[in-house]
């Protein structure tokens, strides 16, 4: 058992959130940010920021981590975007406008393609589907809900349809 297996947890979170450079065995070096470290084997997560928004993850096993050097700290901003990388999309918090952009979009496109929509107002931006299933925020085929399962499936994959459009 190495030294950085050693640790513990509490030692491990000073270097979360961190841009690092872990010393691995066979000279090899890795550097990025700090996603985690897991309890159980001392595996590093690391995460590398590429352009066009996109994430690269490298884990570096417990037992080849010889030293962990900590480059730079993270701030607020990056503590937040590290946070979000395995979050599932429909947990991402949306501003109030985000979501009336969303709701709105999705209704607009519900009717063009004649399916019956209506909103709730009083129940805070919910939107009812032929009146047997309702949408709720952020408007993300995980936020249907109906008694009806072949509705409910058949929703749910056009809203999915959607989204994947819009992207």
């Amino acid at each position: 058992m190495n030294e950085w297996q050693k640790k513990s947890p509490l030692d491990w979170e000073k270097y979360l959130n961190k841009m690092v450079k872990v010393a691995a065995v066979e000279k090899l070096d890795y550097e990025g940010w700090v996603v985690t470290v897991d309890p159980v084997s001392a595996s590093i997560i690391l995460a590398t920021f590429l352009e066009d928004e996109k994430v690269s993850i490298s884990v570096v096993l417990g037992h080849a981590v010889q030293e962990v050097e900590i480059l730079q700290e993270g701030d607020e901003e990056m503590r937040q975007k590290l946070s979000t990388i395995f979050a599932p999309e429909e947990s991402k918090a949306y501003s109030p406008e985000e979501l009336e952009k969303r709701k709105n979009s999705l209704k607009t496109w519900l009717e063009t393609n004649h399916i019956p929509v209506t909103e709730q107002s009083e129940s805070g931006g919910t939107l009812c589907v032929a009146g047997v299933l309702t949408i709720e925020p952020p408007y993300g085929p995980e936020a249907c809900s109906s008694s009806n399962e072949i509705i409910l499936s058949r929703v749910q994959g056009l809203v999915q349809g959607y989204l994947e459009k819009q992207q």
